[in-house]
């Protein structure tokens, strides 16, 4: 075995099994995340210190929350079908539905939660910036716990690193020639503390610095902190692919849209003056 390397012990993607029924970790993390967002979103709506003009109610993020549910998990798959890996998927279409199995794509699923907060503020008259910021604030908690759940089912591992101290050796890291296992980053809990723990720091402090009466801007700012923590962590991740051969990978030019329309929402946040009550 490699020296400077931690070995991590297998772990049962499935929680509990009771009969045909399997609890995962995976579907956990979803779960939770969506219910952890649910609740902070209502803090955020129900606090009217942190806005100009409240938007809605916390009873209304009550109906928001079964919206971006279904944009979540339909965008997701979708995306990873689509974006990821349209060749397997088109083979097998079988496998399209069973999300249970894992497969589920950022950039998708931020494009259909983003799809539900816009039409369900349409349809209840509340101002779509502030929702858009709203559902940006609480993104990073799902992102964390999604990560965790990538490392708990062992994929999306990082690029091989020998010699690392932090390196890790999974039971699914590959073989060298010599029969040893080669360690590999893990890149799933880089993401986790860039993408999730530390964007929600972040976009926390700059909602209690009053962010939230500039509609649009924690929007924006997610977008950039986003785009930059992926990119960066893509450096260490095994990567999904290569755009035209490289140098960028499929997650770094996935993330360019986000950064174009952050910066477009934070210039327009900034330009405009804060709304009064």
């Amino acid at each position: 075995m490699p020296d400077h390397a931690i070995v991590v012990p297998y772990i049962d993607p499935v929680l509990i099994q009771l009969g045909p029924l399997a609890i995962r970790w995976y579907a956990l993390a979803y779960i939770f995340g969506l219910l952890g967002g649910w609740y902070y979103a209502r803090r955020l709506v129900g606090n009217g210190r942190l806005w100009a003009i409240q938007p809605g109610t916390p009873v209304q993020l009550d109906d928001l929350l079964v919206w971006v549910t279904l944009g979540v998990v339909i965008g997701g798959r979708l995306g990873q079908v689509l974006l990821y890996d349209p060749s397997y998927y088109f083979a097998n279409p079988w496998e399209i539905p069973q999300v249970w199995h894992g497969g589920m794509a950022f950039h998708g699923g931020l494009i259909g939660a983003a799809v539900a907060v816009i039409l369900f503020a349409w349809s209840s008259r509340i101002p779509v910036l502030s929702y858009l910021d709203i559902a940006s604030a609480v993104a990073p908690i799902g992102l964390f716990l999604g990560r965790i759940a990538n490392f708990i089912n062992d994929e999306l591992w990082g690029r091989a690193a020998r010699g690392v101290s932090w390196a890790m050796i999974s039971p699914s890291s590959p073989l060298a020639a010599d029969g040893t296992a080669i360690p590999r980053y893990p890149s799933q809990l880089l993401e986790a503390g860039l993408e999730g723990l530390a964007l929600f720091i972040i976009l926390f402090i700059m909602t209690r610095m009053g962010a939230l009466k500039r509609p649009g801007l924690i929007a924006g700012m997610f977008g950039l902190g986003y785009a930059a923590a992926r990119s960066f962590c893509e450096l260490y991740r095994e990567p999904d692919g290569l755009v035209f051969g490289g140098p960028l990978t499929i997650g770094q030019a996935y993330s360019i849209p986000m950064v174009a329309i952050g910066i477009g929402l934070v210039a327009y946040a900034m330009m405009r003056r804060p709304k009064a009550a």
